[in-house]
């Protein structure tokens, strides 16, 4: 007798048992029945429906271990995984003892009733857990213990640790499939000279040792490279939810048992030949679909890696090497060349160039300088650095990245629970055609109705149909990653091939976000060099951002410089009184009349002496460099392109000439805007914005699809479908086009899926495919879609041969 719960055996004169649904259940232990009765008190008993894999037995926690969870309430403890987030704080969880969807749905619905519970989800793939609470409505190690009441095991997430979890699933995966290879090598061996009749006069004691041979060369074949179809068989059946392994599990045991009692009692037919084929081509193809999702969980790892574990923090003249985790904002930390930036932080001293692919999949190093923002997980480059801290451990903007990755991972995008109800409806069918296709023949008085039965089990096998789908969102996934196009939602991916409509902000978006010079227009003695000199060192007295334009060139020596607030600067050069600033504040302290000169759409700015002017300064923020080149692309890919701003009209016209962008409106307050799209949304458009600032979230949020700035604010970033976190616009474009290819790929696979069973079913049915070469089509079928789903990853236009980008981390 079964455990009503793990399925683990009942023990002779157990009287364990519990009244559940008006049946008596019994139950191996006082754990399970104690966990049951929780599950049956918070109206869960959902899972015992839908599960497809025994629960995990629970078991109680020892007074060390209780400690233990405990100490996660500690302050120092949790700075290592905990964040800060609205409205409370959020963990990252591994947790142990996950067997299937039903155990993640009874963990998060367990957790969302426990007090003080803002959200928590599970990722199936990587089994990690992303849990957001109130602190002072309860205390992390109150959750954790919930966690484990219920059998499962839940701790602080380590990469190291999770990447240990995912290798030794590849490597037993591995040693699966190396068994039933080598018992497909051997069993084809002798099965093939008879089926072609290569031997003659073959002897009965000769084709007896064959088939003993081969009865023990498939024996650990099915027992144990077989093994995980029967387990998760026997839970679907149990759970009365079909997946693929009940057909594969029967064909499996069907073939194998046949051919034993063939073998022993005397026979006509033996097919261990496609059970071992069959088992090792169908785990062939799980362990390829596998291998990307390994690669999924170790980008995320390998991201969490760039992030360091300890740090050489300065104190005076001195310095000590600490966790990384225990800096506080305000320390100084030293970063040599070649190392990996511990911490978010502002550059104090030196100046190096730094290679932030880790964060922007950008993979050309930038030159960074005293006063710039780094962060964590970038390399330094050739010089060393002093870093004043900022954020570190989980808050920094590399743990955000890994939290925005888990949360689109826990996701399921609609096609793949479409491609799951379509596989489950296939199999039903199956079951009830493959008895009906035995009957029928049997009472046709065929001799190999069994062969037929079989052959119609395996070549029907809606293995692809499973594989493919989410193995292309996966790798497609990985694609956009690795160029520095973070999705943040799980339906991202697949709305982005609706998009035809494409909405721009302007500053910071189409433009860089900051001043720059564009023009010197010299007026008096001096030339345009000289004149930007003495700017440079009046300005170079102040912080203002019109000021930081003129910080990058080598300025004049200039004394008593007084700061006119909202007006300019003065100073003395040369004994000479200079003024630099608006006009209204530099034409009273000028004797001289105003000079002719032509009018400019950007910001002009004066310099002049009390007797003559000197130069104009044309100021303005100028468009990315790449973002004429975006505006064409997206204008060849059929796509219309608008520019929203709320800048003035006039000048927000200039821009959308310069780019070649179809419409623009100016001057559009945040309600404007929303109003532009809902119009839009009216007339059928399907729209992406793109935008960074905090003005730009109500018209973000009435897009399909919203996409943030990687410098945009962080309310805007976390409110985005997607965030461009290399900065570079022609990634949107490349985006898109992923996700055509990716639309594409599936319709590809599920339409192969689909016309190969249509196909393979009326032969198999037929009588014309033997078992053996139905293992062999079902295989190939599988093979087919996951590799076309695979190249989705594998495009010539990315960076991932660089050793330093995500992509070369992620296939690692």
């Amino acid at each position: 007798m079964a455990c009503y719960h793990c399925g683990e055996p009942v023990p002779a004169g157990s009287a364990i048992q519990l009244a559940v649904d008006g049946a008596t259940r019994d139950f191996c232990c006082h754990g399970c029945k104690a966990v049951c009765e929780t599950i049956h008190a918070e109206g869960l008993t959902g899972f015992y429906q839908f599960r497809t894999e025994p629960a995990v037995t629970p078991r109680q926690l020892s007074a060390s271990e209780l400690n233990q969870i405990r100490e996660l309430d500690h302050p120092l403890v949790q700075k290592a995984f905990v964040a800060p987030v609205k409205g409370g704080l959020e963990a990252q969880l591994l947790i142990e003892g996950i067997t299937c969807a039903a155990c993640i749905w009874l963990l998060e619905n367990h957790l969302a009733r426990q007090p003080g519970v803002l959200s928590f989800t599970v990722n199936h793939s990587t089994q990690r857990g992303r849990l957001v609470w109130s602190p002072d409505t309860a205390k992390l190690s109150d959750l954790v213990i919930a966690v484990h009441e219920l059998g499962y095991r839940a701790r602080p997430y380590q990469p190291d640790e999770a990447e240990l979890a995912l290798k030794a699933e590849k490597r037993s995966s591995l040693i699966r499939l190396c068994v039933a290879g080598l018992g497909s090598m051997q069993s084809m061996m002798l099965a093939f000279p008879m089926y072609f009749e290569l031997l003659s006069d073959l002897s009965p004691e000769f084709i007896s040792f064959f088939r003993w041979f081969s009865l023990m060369v498939a024996t650990p074949v099915v027992f144990y490279s077989a093994r995980p179809f029967f387990r998760n068989a026997l839970r679907d059946l149990r759970s009365r939810h079909l997946t693929m392994d009940v057909p594969v599990a029967t064909a499996i045991g069907l073939a194998y048992t046949a051919s034993a009692w063939v073998t022993v009692f005397g026979g006509q037919e033996v097919y261990f030949e496609s059970v071992c084929m069959f088992t090792f081509f169908l785990l062939l193809g799980r362990y390829i679909e596998m291998q990307a999702r390994y690669r999924a969980g170790l980008s995320g790892n390998a991201l969490a890696g760039f992030q360091p574990a300890v740090a050489t923090r300065q104190k005076g003249e001195q310095t000590e090497v600490v966790a990384a985790h225990e800096l506080a904002p305000g320390d100084l930390i030293q970063v040599k060349p070649g190392d990996t930036l511990p911490a978010d932080g502002f550059i104090v001293s030196g100046n190096s160039t730094l290679n932030e692919a880790a964060l922007t999949g950008e993979y050309l190093p930038e030159m960074r300088g005293p006063g710039d923002k780094v962060h964590s997980g970038s390399v330094n480059g050739e010089s060393p650095l002093v870093i004043e801290v900022s954020h570190s451990g989980s808050q920094t903007r590399l743990s955000g990245i890994l939290r925005i990755l888990d949360r689109v991972q826990a996701e399921k995008p609609p096609v793949a629970s479409m491609a799951d109800r379509v596989a489950g409806v296939f199999v039903s069918r199956i079951l009830i055609l493959s008895p009906l296709v035995w009957f029928g023949w049997w009472l046709a008085g065929a001799d190999n109705a069994f062969d037929i039965t079989l052959s119609v089990l395996v070549v029907t096998c809606p293995c692809a149909l499973s594989l493919a789908t989410p193995t292309a969102i996966t790798s497609a996934t990985m694609r956009l990653r690795r160029i520095g196009f973070l999705p943040t939602r799980g339906h991202t991916l697949e709305s982005l091939g609706n998009v035809d409509t494409v909405v721009f902000d302007k500053t910071g978006t189409l433009t860089r976000g900051e001043l720059s010079l564009l023009q010197t227009d010299p007026l008096g003695e001096l030339d345009a060099e000289q004149c930007r000199q003495l700017a440079a060192g009046l300005e170079s007295h102040s912080e203002h951002p019109i000021a930081r334009v003129f910080h990058g060139f080598a300025g004049n020596r200039v004394n008593d410089v007084r700061n006119h607030l909202g007006g300019g600067l003065s100073g003395r050069w040369h004994d000479t009184e200079v003024y630099i600033g608006h006009r209204d504040f530099v034409q009273p302290n000028i004797s001289a009349g105003a000079p002719p000169v032509p009018p400019h759409s950007g910001m002009e700015i004066w310099l002049a002496t009390r007797e003559q002017w000197l130069a104009r300064f044309i100021l303005d923020d100028q468009p990315r460099d790449d973002a004429r080149a975006t505006i064409a692309e997206l204008q060849a890919m059929g796509l219309k392109t608008l520019l929203l701003s709320g800048d003035r009209s006039g000048h927000v016209e200039q821009v959308a000439a310069q780019l070649g962008i179809d419409d623009a409106i100016g001057q559009a307050s945040p309600e404007d805007k929303l109003a532009v799209l809902e119009e839009l949304k009216a007339q059928g458009r399907q729209i992406m914005m793109v935008g960074d600032g905090l003005n730009d979230l109500p018209s973000m949020a009435g897009a399909g699809i919203s996409v943030a700035m990687g410098g945009a604010a962080d309310l805007t970033r976390m409110k985005a479908d997607a965030v461009l976190l290399s900065g570079h616009l022609m990634q949107l474009a490349e985006a898109i086009r992923t996700s055509t290819r990716t639309r594409r790929v599936i319709r590809q696979n599920m339409t192969w899926a689909v016309g190969y069973n249509l196909c393979a079913l009326p032969l198999a049915a037929a009588g014309l495919v033997p078992p053996w070469l139905a293992a062999i089509g079902m295989s190939l079928s599988s093979l087919v879609v996951v590799l076309n789903a695979i190249r989705l990853g594998r495009t010539p236009a990315d960076h991932s041969q660089d050793p330093q980008s995500i992509g070369a981390l992620a296939a690692s």
